[in-house]
Order: structure tokens, then C-alpha cells, then sequence
């Protein structure tokens, strides 16, 4: 080590007498803005969170859908109060989420093939996986 500075390297340091001394957290939060990678722990956490795939009806649970459907579009079936559990995609990834929804099915849409509930939200029928009427 140079021996130039053994004179002041253990010598206390002096207190500015007009200001209080910066705690630690304060002293690191003043770089923060000079972060080099700005928005890298939204992209971890965005690559992190789980989709699952579309399921796949079998050739019985599709009847089963079928048949729900045919009573529901009977002639004066509607308002009916169902419980669905449809897919979400996602809207940033592949994939999306199962979800169940509970309401009254206001009509069906045969042409934009969707059911529309009384609160106006709509459930595309190729979305749907388990329908069971109420």
C-alpha cells in the first residue's frame, strides 16, 4: 500500500456542522433512476405467471354440452340460470385460464354463437367446457 495516505486512513470522518448526517436507505435511494434494468422484475414476474392450455372435450362431454344447449334454446327456456366453466385467453402469452361463471342466460346468439347473460357479458359457445342448467 502507498504509504502517502497511513497519515489520514484512520482518521474519523467530520461531521458537516450545518447538516445531518444521510441515513444509508436515503443515500442508495438517490440512484434508484439510474437503475440499468427498468422494467426487468415486471418482465420476470409477466414470464412467470402460468397460463394452461385449451382443454379438449371428449365425444361424451361434447353430447352433454350439446344437450344442455338444445334446452337452453328450447322455446321459452330462456331466462334460464346456468353455471358455466369456460376458457380465458390470455391476452399477453399463449394459452389462459378455466373459469366459472354463474348467471342467467338472457339469449343465445346461434349466428355469433355465444350465450349472452342478463348482466350483458357474453360467452363464446367454443369457449365454454361445462354447462349445467340450474
Amino acid at each position: 500500500m502507498n504509504d502517502e495516505y497511513n497519515d489520514i486512513l484512520h482518521v474519523p470522518r467530520q461531521p458537516s456542522p450545518g447538516r445531518r448526517r444521510m441515513p444509508v436507505y436515503e443515500r442508495a435511494a438517490q440512484f434508484a433512476p439510474f437503475a440499468a434494468l427498468t422494467g426487468f422484475d415486471e418482465q420476470i414476474a409477466e414470464e412467470a405467471r402460468l397460463t394452461g392450455r385449451r382443454p379438449i372435450l371428449s365425444d361424451g362431454e361434447a353430447a352433454v354440452m350439446n344437450e344442455a344447449l338444445r334446452r337452453l334454446t328450447e322455446e321459452g327456456a330462456l331466462p334460464q340460470r346456468v353455471r358455466l366453466t369456460c376458457f380465458i385467453p390470455d391476452a399477453a402469452k399463449e394459452g389462459g385460464v378455466l373459469s366459472v361463471k354463474e348467471g342467467e342466460v338472457r339469449s343465445v346468439d346461434c349466428i355469433a354463437r355465444r350465450l349472452i347473460f342478463i348482466d350483458k357479458t357474453a360467452v363464446a359457445l367454443d369457449d365454454i367446457f361445462a354447462l349445467a342448467i340450474l
